[in-house]
Formats: structure tokens, C-alpha cells, sequence
């Protein structure tokens, strides 16, 4: 959906060219694909093996009040009603039908207050589990979890993002765990040319290491490592680009998640899963309804509740969601008061987000708001709990550090720890 209703701030300006420039940026990092995996066996040993993380990340602000923490009849609560799910007691705004017949799946935190009201600022929070500083870039979350995961014997990336890379968020985890964008179709230049054989393609690549291995004898850096390994993971991405191609799924795939490009993004965020990507977030923009937030709320979330829906129930059929975190964030929520122009503002002092899979505690409610939503009134909690809960529910001990150099990096903020009662 096309609009013009932003609040205009640099970061969201930022934020808007990086999530159209997929095809451009970060997929131009990829070089290859794996074909898939057809053993149900294999699939199922995987799914019982392997934690991972799907982060599916609505850009610009998602409204609590039109999704996880609707206020029906009340002088916030907007047009829209609240609906039952198949939890018992468990309501959800009525724009989500579908997913609210996942609800016994997945589980919900009513209860943020990150104290801030900044796109930039916000998505470093939810994305970092720490508050943003001066000279201080800690890595994303998928780097860490790239890290803390990490699978030897799986060539390919271990933090992907779609459509499009972000440029620095491996911080100083180092550019093997930043991300690299993906957009359903084998990358550019991922095969070989025609007249290049395979056995011609070898004799080269021996070559070269060779020369790269009597370089670094005498004239190894940091720098020559990175270029060692970038060239090292093209190689292996080539030889496996097939899993990136959204064309290889039956066309019946495509309906069900819907032909829009979340939809499609979902398809392909199941298809990274399942061969064993550890990291995965899927983005979705125009939640920044500072004008016309219903009508923005009613087709965006019309997307979303179908392909997400669908996803949540694939995972949860093919045995991935025990051993799968989901996450649905958003730099923060929107203002329970409803402005001129029909919108609702930046609001971080009183918001939600859902999550399930993995160590996460199904049919779970964590912390309320008043009866507008104005104000935080059970179980405060902040990006940085948020942070600590999502690397337990993978297994993750939270507490512990990265050894940097022989300089100790702590995973999570320290000052801070999981919400327990939503882990399993």
C-alpha cells in the first residue's frame, strides 16, 4: 500500500529507502541457495535439533489497540472491535480473525514501556535490547543469535533478513554474522557462466586459495580474513541458490500466503527455516498511521493475518514451532488518543507485542494496560526483559558474554533479565 502519512523524521526516511532497496543492497550480498530438503525425516530431525528465530517486524509503529490490546467502546478504542480467540479470556482486535485462531499457540505482552517515541531510537531498542548511545553499536539480534546459535556445517547465513540487508549489525560480532538480504529470487550472479565449467571453476578456486594461503603466511589482517570468508561463503552460497527461489514452491503455496509481498516474504522466511537458517526477520512497513490510522490498520492487517496466519500454522505442522521463536514487533505502538487527521502518534509508554514457539509459554498474557490504554498498570517491562526472554526461550543463557578479542561482551543488557513467568 502506498501512502504519504509518515511523520517524516530522518530515521523513518532511512528506514523506508532500506526496506525498498532489497534487490539493490543487501541481495546483491548473496551468491547462492541449497536445494530443499524433500526427506520428511530429515525435516523433522532438524526441527527437533535446531532452535531458530523468525522476527516478523512491522515497521513504523503497529497500533496495540488495533491488534493485541484492543479498548473497545471506550474514547481511544477507535471503530474496531474486540473478538474472542480460542484461549478463553484472550481478545484480540478484530482485524486479526485468523490469527486469533492461533492464539492458543502464541502469547502476548501488553505491558511495554520503553520510554521513547523515536523510530531510530526504537527500533535499536527492540532489535538491540538496549538503549541507543553515542559511539555504542551493540549487534542485532540476529547477529547474536547468528553467534549463539552458530551451525558449523551450515554454509549458508546464519541472520538473514527480507527483503534487504542493513548495513553494521553485526557490530563487533564482525561481518559473519551481519545480515544478508534476501527477496525470493536466486541472488545476481550465482551462476556460474556458460562458458565456465564446473571442473574449470574448481582448478580456479584451488588456485586461488593457494595464493590467498601463502599471502596470509606473511600478511594476514583482518582485512584479508574478510575477504577470505566473504569469497569462501559465495562459493557455498552458489552451489546452494536454489533455496532463495520462491519459484521452486507449488503455486498452491503462493495462494495460501497470499501474493502480496509479505506474503510471499512469509513463504520465503519458511523455505530459510526449514534448511536451517537461524535467524530470519521478515519486515512489513507502513504502520506510521499519523493520518488515516484505520484505514491503514484495516489493509495492512489484512496482509498480515492471512500470510502470518498461514505461517504460524506451518511451522506448527511440520514440528518447526517447538523449536522455532516467533516474534511480531514494532519500534514501539501509537498513542491511545486519536489525533486530527484520524491517526495516532509514536507511543512507547504503553504497548504490545506477541511471540510464541520455542521455550515460550502458549495462551499467555504478560502485564495489562488501563481501560484506554493510556498507562501501564501490571508487570512493566522494557526492550531490554524483552531482549533476555527471547535468547532463554532459544536456549540461550542471557547472562553470559561474547569473548571479543579477550574482551568480554555480555549477550543481554545485565542490568536487566527474562520475564520467567512467560517461559516454558
Amino acid at each position: 500500500m502506498k501512502c504519504d502519512y509518515s511523520c517524516n523524521s530522518p530515521e523513518h526516511a532511512i528506514a523506508r529507502r532500506d526496506f525498498l532497496s532489497g534487490i539493490i543492497g543487501g541481495v546483491g550480498v548473496l551468491a547462492g541457495g541449497i536445494p530443499a530438503f524433500a526427506n520428511p525425516e530429515v525435516t523433522e530431525q532438524l526441527a527437533a535439533d535446531q532452535k531458530r528465530v523468525l522476527v516478523i517486524y512491522m515497521s513504523g509503529g503497529l497500533s496495540q489497540l488495533e491488534s493485541w490490546d484492543p479498548k473497545p467502546k471506550t474514547d481511544t478504542g477507535g471503530p474496531f472491535r474486540a473478538i474472542p480467540t480460542v484461549v478463553p479470556g484472550i481478545h484480540l482486535s478484530e482485524l486479526l480473525p485468523q490469527t486469533a485462531g492461533h492464539m492458543d499457540k502464541l502469547s502476548l505482552v501488553r505491558s511495554i514501556n520503553t520510554r521513547n517515541g523515536d523510530h531510530g531510537k526504537g527500533r535499536y531498542q527492540m532489535t538491540r535490547g538496549r538503549d541507543q548511545r553515542p559511539g555504542d553499536n551493540g549487534p542485532h539480534l540476529g547477529a547474536v543469535v547468528a553467534k549463539g546459535l552458530e551451525d558449523r556445517e551450515n554454509p549458508l547465513p546464519g541472520h538473514i533478513k527480507v527483503p534487504s540487508a542493513s548495513s553494521g549489525d553485526g557490530a563487533y560480532l564482525g561481518p559473519r554474522y551481519a545480515s544478508v538480504g534476501a527477496n525470493g529470487k536466486p541472488p545476481a550472479n550465482s551462476a556460474l557462466p556458460s562458458s565456465l565449467t564446473e571442473d574449470g571453476d574448481q582448478q580456479r578456486n584451488i588456485f586461488r586459495k593457494k595464493i590467498n594461503d601463502r599471502f596470509a603466511q606473511r600478511r594476514r589482517t583482518a582485512e584479508t580474513d574478510l575477504y577470505t570468508y566473504s569469497y569462501e561463503q559465495a562459493q557455498d552460497l552458489m552451489r546452494r541458490r536454489e533455496v532463495f527461489d520462491l519459484a521452486k514452491e507449488p503455486a498452491k503455496e503462493h495462494d495460501r500466503y497470499g501474493k502480496s509481498d509479505l506474503g510471499q516474504h512469509c513463504l520465503l522466511a519458511r523455505r530459510l527455516l526449514e534448511h536451517g537458517v537461524t535467524y530470519v526477520q521478515v519486515s512489513h512497513a507502513n504502520y506510521d498511521t499519523h493520518n488515516e490510522n484505520f484505514n491503514f490498520h484495516l489493509e495492512q492487517l489484512g496482509e498480515f493475518d492471512q500470510s502470518f496466519s498461514t505461517l504460524i500454522q506451518d511451522l506448527h505442522d511440520r514440528g518447526m514451532l517447538d523449536s522455532t521463536l516467533v516474534v511480531v514487533m514494532s519500534e514501539f505502538g501509537r498513542t491511545p488518543r486519536i489525533n486530527s487527521r484520524y491517526g495516532r502518534d509514536h507511543w512507547g509508554n504503553a504497548w504490545s507485542i506477541c511471540l510464541g514457539g520455542a521455550g515460550i509459554q502458549p495462551g499467555a498474557v504478560i502485564g495489562k494496560t488501563n481501560d484506554n490504554g493510556t498507562a501501564v498498570t501490571d508487570r512493566e517491562v522494557d526492550h531490554g526483559n524483552l531482549f533476555h526472554t527471547y535468547l532463554s526461550a532459544v536456549g540461550l543463557e542471557s547472562t553470559d558474554s561474547f569473548d571479543i578479542g579477550g574482551r568480554e561482551f555480555p549477550l543481554a543488557d545485565p542490568a536487566k533479565e527474562p520475564i520467567s513467568e512467560l517461559l516454558a
